[in-house]
């Protein structure tokens, strides 16, 4: 027999946590099959993750089954990480319990773009703040910061041009005014993490998401699983693509890059390029860069946040942007091929910071340094 169906050992408490944060409340009979481990094992698993306070085990519900029912155990929503999003007009937080339930949100508006240490004030004075009302029974395992730029490792933003960030050790200023660990990712990398782990792009393999938000445009790549980073951690920065135009009139700056094109204003007279027109050209831009991510990386599943979400529209329009980015593709006919909204809203991002602040407790090689 397996020495781990039979030894409760150190690596299997991180992998049950895991798959009751990732899946939720699972009864013990669920988690057996889920692990393959023997129940003497799982037994002696969950009271220790109870104990440790991590998960909480609830009486199942009612059932007409003959026997008696296996208990039902949860991530615990009192072990909680703190998240960040600092952007050019505000600065957004909010506390993820570790079964994902947003437990408190808060918005600091700004006139101007703030400095890293702006920030870790911010952090230091909510997180104080929470401690006292919201999360006074809670346990705070640290800081999950998402931020519009480019991030070197887990703690220093190498450049973030729209915050006026250039090598910030933006990590070790939040621990040090917070009193807990932090880390930092790139915002639309965490999301797509998000995405791939809890939202749209749940079970697949393979992901693209495209986020638009106030700093432009980001992205980021899951393959195999896995978020991808690149040689220096700077993969997925979309907005920088040039354009292949397939209209060569809907070209209005000068780089011609995703980003701007998108952001650049109608010409005049307006009367001539009304709504509708304005919707088509971008819809062009989005499905031609779209279809390039495509033939590049080989995805099965694009998703779309934040402003670029609604280009997708619905049924008919829905279909016929997947229809345009297709005829543009290798692979046109490919019936798995997908493309969606971002399904977490304005949590997505939260929802990410939070994985890289949980990341010690699940053992998470995946966002590990």
């Amino acid at each position: 027999m397996d020495q781990a169906s039979t030894t409760p050992g150190s690596d299997n408490l991180p992998r049950l946590l895991t798959i009751l944060h990732r899946e939720g409340a699972r009864s013990r009979a669920q988690l057996t099959a889920d692990t393959g481990l023997n129940r003497s094992t799982i037994a002696s698993l969950v009271a220790a993750l109870t104990e440790a306070g991590l998960a909480v085990e609830h009486d199942p519900a009612q059932t007409r089954r003959v026997g008696r029912p296996s208990p039902v155990v949860s991530a615990s929503s009192d072990v909680v990480a703190i998240t960040v999003n600092p952007e050019v007009d505000a600065v957004r937080l909010a506390a993820v319990g570790l079964d994902l339930t947003v437990r408190a949100r808060a918005t600091v508006d700004l006139d101007t773009p703030p400095t890293p240490q702006q920030v870790a004030d911010i952090v230091a004075r909510t997180v104080a703040e929470w401690r006292s009302a919201d999360l006074s029974d809670a346990r705070l395992v640290g800081v999950g910061l998402a931020v519009p730029g480019l991030v070197s490792g887990t703690g220093v933003v190498a450049n973030a041009p729209h915050l006026g960030w250039v090598d910030e050790p933006l990590a070790e200023l939040v621990a040090g005014s917070s009193g807990l660990p932090a880390r930092v990712g790139n915002d639309a990398s965490l999301g797509a993490l998000a995405e791939h782990r809890f939202g749209s792009g749940a079970g697949r393999s393979d992901v693209v998401y495209l986020n638009g938000g106030p700093s432009g445009i980001g992205g980021g790549i899951i393959t195999d699983g896995r978020l991808l980073r690149g040689v220096s951690g700077f993969s997925g920065e979309f907005g920088h693509i040039v354009t292949p135009f397939t209209a060569p009139a809907d070209r209005r700056t000068d780089t011609g890059a995703f980003e701007d094109e998108l952001r650049a204003p109608a010409p005049a007279p307006a009367a001539k390029h009304d709504e509708a027109d304005e919707r088509a050209r971008r819809r062009r831009i989005l499905a031609a860069t779209i279809a390039t991510a495509v033939s590049i990386l080989d995805t099965g599943v694009v998703v779309l946040g934040g402003t670029l979400a609604p280009l997708l529209g619905d049924g008919r329009e829905a279909q016929e942007l997947r229809d345009e980015i297709a005829a543009q593709c290798i692979r046109p006919n490919d019936p798995a091929f997908a493309v969606l909204p971002a399904a977490l809203a304005d949590d997505r991002l939260f929802i990410g910071a939070a994985e890289l602040a949980f990341a010690d407790l699940l053992a998470d090689d995946a966002l590990l340094p």
